[in-house]
């Protein structure tokens, strides 16, 4: 199972063991709901008037209303399920007929800036921003206003593993949006003067980033962690700012947009549609594109050193690849320790963590279990913030309550309810539409299948305590990565834990 999470620029640890890392930029979001409520209040006024008018010319309204009449039961909608398939070309195709209104339509590709070589360098970053310029079938003003009138919106995210083009509309303007959505995602003319212009919003982007520690910690972590693919930021390095000529980006975009590396995944549209829609993509280049490489784990350590107070330390070792049966056991075993508060507005007394490491200080912290899993590798640990003369005794408490459940101190009490755990947050998250579509595409990109959430649930009862201590173990036993960021006087480096 893959599930995501959103925080201020959309990077985000596991909830599943499969989520990716991603960053999100909107194009176009612009809603009439106002017009729409306007011109319907107006419409139904007169309507009421005239057809009064009528009832009273002709005969009396009793004749026409019955108050006792009650109305006939809407004919039962057939079940819901995934449904996919693939083209000839190589291009998957997922759907699912929720029945709603609005239909969200979005092409999933494997461009992430894992795929990014030393010489091209924060080209993904740049090509998402890039996505919202002109192309062969129309200029940025055209489509801009072309989905603005259709009341939808195109919005372009990206991660380490992949990048998602998505559009919402009504229905019936699904055709006239998604020629924009193709164009945007298999047009693009990339002029010198517009990537040009994008330079501003690249520095923009890093400044933010830099605001966030989260942010600057997890990259870090993943440049010290990997030696290649995985280390490469999701930002663009300073020497390349300036630097991603439009030669660079169409030729990234001709290793990369190829159809059996990309994915058409729908939410309120039939599958006979969404084929139908897919053969407007029969245009991409086809082929495997560029190799992939495997992401090879090394183990280091990366310290930033300033002035904060606050100390923020990430440890971790390998963990479970994506879709996984170990990817499971880590779930399971970060719920255990302690992912979060579970309760709104509450707090995180309750964990293992949390119950560890206040043995061990008397000052305020902070810490949680980190997991985020990959198509080949994966990274757990503890994530810790602490006040600078304390986050020696913060850090190694954390790191010994991973160790005391290697050693078997966890309960069958404790496994059953991180059990619950997991599989409430699992089908609370696909509530939501856009997770729901992240989740299709990550799947439909990884494997070409949809697991259903029975599957998921089945996968997660079948966890047991021997698999969870086997997890600890291979934290404890495993190369470690070590990420810290403040005032690190009293901060143990990776190789004294």
């Amino acid at each position: 199972m893959s599930m995501f999470s959103n925080v201020t620029l959309r990077v985000s640890g596991s909830r599943s063991g499969l989520w990716v890392h991603r960053h999100s930029a909107i194009l176009v979001r612009h809603r009439l709901e106002e017009f729409a409520v306007m011109r319907g209040i107006r419409s139904f006024n007169n309507l009421s008037k005239r057809g009064y008018a009528a009832a009273r010319r002709s005969e009396p309204l009793t004749q026409h209303f019955d108050a006792t009449r009650k109305p006939s039961p809407a004919p039962p909608t057939p079940p819901q399920h995934v449904q996919v398939s693939k083209l000839p070309n190589g291009l998957v195709i997922m759907s699912l007929e929720n029945y709603s209104p609005m239909s969200t339509v979005g092409v999933f590709v494997k461009a992430g800036s894992r795929y990014e070589t030393v010489e091209n360098q924060g080209v993904s970053h740049v090509l998402r921003l890039a996505a919202n310029l002109t192309t062969k079938g129309g200029s940025a003003f055209k489509i801009c206003r072309s989905v603005e009138a259709l009341g939808g919106s195109l919005n372009v995210t990206s991660s380490r593993e992949a990048m998602a083009y998505t559009t919402d509309c009504l229905r019936d303007h699904l055709d006239q949006i998604f020629e924009h959505l193709v164009n945007v995602t298999t047009a693009q003319e990339f002029r010198p003067w517009e990537v040009d212009d994008l330079t501003s919003r690249v520095n923009i982007d890093r400044a933010l980033a830099q605001q966030s520690p989260q942010i600057g910690l997890l990259e870090k972590l993943h440049e010290a962690a990997y030696k290649n693919a995985l280390s490469n930021s999701l930002y663009c390095p300073d020497y390349m700012i300036g630097r991603v000529s439009p030669e660079k980006l169409q030729l990234f975009v001709e290793d990369h947009f190829t159809s059996s590396r990309m994915a058409l995944v729908g939410l309120g549209v039939t599958h006979s549609v969404m084929r139908q829609l897919g053969e407007g993509l029969m245009s991409v280049r086809s082929g495997a594109g560029a190799p992939e490489t495997t992401a090879v784990y090394r183990g280091g350590e990366l310290r930033m050193q300033n002035n904060d107070s606050l100390v923020h330390a990430l440890v971790v070792s390998q963990g479970g690849v994506m879709a996984g049966a170990e990817a499971n056991a880590f779930v399971v075993l970060q719920r255990i320790l302690g992912a979060g508060p579970h309760v709104k507005r509450g707090a995180n007394v309750t964990s293992k963590l949390s119950r560890g490491i206040a043995e061990a200080t008397t000052q305020p912290f902070d810490a949680s279990t980190f997991n985020t899993s990959y198509s080949d590798s994966g990274l757990f640990g503890i994530y810790t913030i602490s006040q600078a003369h304390a986050a020696g005794d913060v850090i190694r408490a954390a790191v010994a309550q991973i160790k005391g459940v290697a050693e078997g101190n966890v309960s069958a009490e404790d496994i059953t309810r991180a059990k619950t755990q997991a599989k409430c947050e699992y089908l609370m998250s696909i509530e939501s539409s856009e997770s729901l579509m992240e989740e299709m595409g990550a799947q439909a990109l990884t494997t070409a299948a949809y697991q259903p959430p029975e599957a998921v649930l089945q996968a997660i009862d079948a966890i047991t305590q021997e698999d969870v201590v086997k997890a600890a173990k291979k934290f404890v036993e495993g190369k470690k990565t070590m990420a810290a960021s403040g005032h690190l006087i009293n901060t143990p480096f990776v190789d004294e834990l």
